[in-house]
């Protein structure tokens, strides 16, 4: 499946991006504008960014996985 395809289900979710370069990054998938990705970043203590990835540049987008269920000691 195409990553374009799954943006519609993975909206408002955290998200990691597959970048065609190699590189990747993660946050918050916030919409789309104008062939772009809008992904809310973390940043620093309490700042957030909100970035946008040109879709030229995406290789791959998925949702993160659930977290394991028991407990840390």
């Amino acid at each position: 499946m195409q990553w374009q395809y799954k943006i519609r289900y993975l909206m408002g979710q955290p998200i990691g991006i597959s970048l065609a370069n190699g590189q990747g990054t993660s946050g918050i998938l916030c919409g789309v504008s104008d062939g772009k990705l809008l992904v809310m970043e973390y940043m620093y203590q309490t700042q957030y960014a909100m970035k946008q990835y040109d879709f030229d540049l995406i290789q791959d987008i998925s949702a993160f996985p659930p977290c394991n269920q028991q407990r840390f000691y």
